[in-house]
């Protein structure tokens, strides 16, 4: 099994779903679902609208590129701050993440104690 067959089965996994069920969203029957996933058929565009409308990522399935998570509501200075993080190395990340986790909570420990002026 590879490919679209193996993404698909991925996607139904990652919602907790049984091939049964999963195939009921997309309008085909258990045995049509296994065969998708075990690549032996190809599944048409309307069972892919539909199991799309419950959450499987499209983009991955057919190409195996997960979709860019929407970065819309970003300001600038996040999408400078996020793509920075992104270069960095695993362990500079980690480094961030546990600095951002302090300041954070002491920030809130500031808010609650009254301490902050906003």
């Amino acid at each position: 099994m590879s490919g679209i067959g193996l993404r698909l089965r991925q996607e139904r996994e990652r919602l907790g779903l049984s091939q049964k069920v999963f195939g009921e969203i997309g309008g085909v029957e258990a045995n049509a679902q296994g065969k998708y996933e075990n690549g032996g058929r190809a599944p048409k565009a309307d069972y892919l609208s539909r199991v799309a409308e419950r959450g499987v990522d499209l983009l991955y399935v057919l190409t195996g590129a997960p979709t860019p998570a929407q970065m819309d509501n970003l300001s600038q200075i996040e999408e400078k701050v996020l793509g920075n993080y992104r270069a960095m190395f695993k362990e500079d990340q980690d480094a961030i993440r546990r600095l951002t986790s302090t300041l954070a909570e002491h920030s809130l420990t500031m808010k609650v104690n009254g301490k902050l002026k906003l």
